[in-house]
């Protein structure tokens, strides 16, 4: 269920993205010299599902990157660098969380304690950095580029985070 989910929720964020906010962009800044997207939700999805989920959100997201990649790159999906970076979108957000927690920063979620955002956040920027130097690394792109998925992946991030807290209210004021 969680799979179904994850994997559609990140699905439907990158069709978002590639069908909506990228050709507003577009519009809105013609001579915006990247290809990448200043909202880019997926990141929201990977950073949010790691946090609630920690390792079980790799196979969770894996069929919705997989089928991503392949909707936006076609049959290039399966080329040895975009191979790698769907393990990098799957796998960087629940190695941060867990690195961190063995370091001694626990921001899983735990009854009785409320969730730290900003630190959620914080980690989100951590990720993104380390994303977008992996994915780089595999698609040999410049260093605009870098700071683009950075602007994209944070402000996915905030506006996922909004919705979920969101969420979060409409759930306890429900009960």
């Amino acid at each position: 269920m969680e799979t179904t989910i994850a994997s559609s929720v990140y699905f439907l964020a990158v069709a978002f993205t590639f069908l909506i906010v990228i050709p507003v962009q577009n519009i809105l800044f013609p001579e915006y010299p990247s290809r990448a997207s200043l909202l880019f939700l997926p990141h929201g999805v990977r950073v949010l599902s790691a946090w609630l989920m920690g390792w079980r959100a790799i196979p969770a997201l894996l069929p919705g990157v997989i089928a991503a990649f392949t909707y936006v790159a076609g049959w290039d999906a399966f080329l040895p660098s975009r191979l790698a970076a769907i393990v990098v979108a799957v796998s960087v957000a629940p190695v941060t969380f867990f690195a961190l927690r063995a370091a001694g920063w626990n921001l899983f979620p735990s009854v009785g304690r409320s969730p730290c955002w900003i630190c959620i956040l914080v980690v989100g920027a951590l990720t993104s950095v380390l994303m977008s130097a992996l994915t780089n690394l595999a698609f040999g792109t410049s260093a605009v580029e870098f700071v683009a998925y950075l602007i994209g992946d944070m402000s996915g991030l905030f506006f996922g985070l909004l919705a979920l807290i969101y969420l979060f209210r409409l759930v306890d004021r429900a009960h």
